[in-house]
């Protein structure tokens, strides 16, 4: 049975302070949990209404009523399960790899866990985030990567300090720039995706090598511009397609 105390903890960590207080977040249903046991995340504790379908040995788990479930799940339609995980360390230095999303200021956590997605898909180890993109283990953004935050490794830094020493070419995505489809990809690249209303910072522009755009070919001229995580499939589908 939870205490009321273990409740009000887990309700806290929908907020940002409450997870770094506790250095604590939350992961939602089995499918993902198991994800977990082969990451380097490490977990403090499960909660599941059947714990014989998480069984392992390592981690202790409670079983608790589908009540008790309801009141420290995030979603709206309980899972099975939720997993109660330590914050991982951010590491001192950040070391590039060949090709990189960097996120100038994303916001929205269904766009930040879809692009988690998408860089999962396409075998992008690592994302660079500003520090004012949404945070990683906000419960929206977890539940949006279905698991695939577990394989890519998100890291919060000052952009302009990194963009300004990186090895990588600094490529950014706007409504004017080179053809995506003729584009040439650099062997080392930083695919920079900007602020959904805003788009990339001026103190980020000015680091950029090159920009890169999706050409409209559709007559009608009503749409301003795409989701920025519907942008990031398009482009990394046509880099990877070379």
């Amino acid at each position: 049975m939870l205490t009321a105390h273990t409740i009000k903890i887990l309700q806290s960590l929908d907020k940002k302070k409450f997870r770094q207080k506790y250095n604590l977040f939350l992961v939602e249903g089995n499918k993902t949990i198991r994800e977990l046991f082969n990451s380097n995340f490490k977990i403090k504790e499960i909660f599941s209404t059947d714990p014989q379908k998480l069984d392992h040995s390592n981690v202790p788990i409670t079983h608790i009523s589908e009540n008790e479930l309801k009141k420290i799940s995030f979603l709206m339609n309980p899972k099975d399960s939720v997993a109660v995980c330590w914050l991982n360390e951010e590491p001192s230095e950040i070391e590039d790899k060949n090709i990189q999303l960097v996120l100038d200021g994303i916001q929205d956590p269904g766009n930040l866990g879809t692009i988690i997605r998408l860089a999962d898909w396409f075998g992008i180890e690592q994302i660079v985030c500003s520090e004012d993109t949404v945070d990683l283990y906000n419960p929206k953004v977890i539940q949006a990567t279905m698991g695939s935050f577990t394989r890519v490794n998100v890291i919060y830094t000052n952009l302009t300090e990194y963009l300004s020493n990186t090895r990588n070419i600094n490529v950014g995505t706007d409504m004017v720039g080179e053809n995506i489809y003729t584009f040439e990809r650099p062997q080392n690249l930083n695919l920079i995706l900007g602020n959904e209303g805003n788009g990339i910072r001026p103190e980020t522009e000015k680091l950029l090598q090159k920009n890169i755009t999706i050409p409209r070919f559709g007559k009608s001229q009503s749409t301003e511009s795409l989701n920025v995580s519907m942008a990031a499939g398009i482009i990394l589908g046509q880099l990877f397609s070379k």
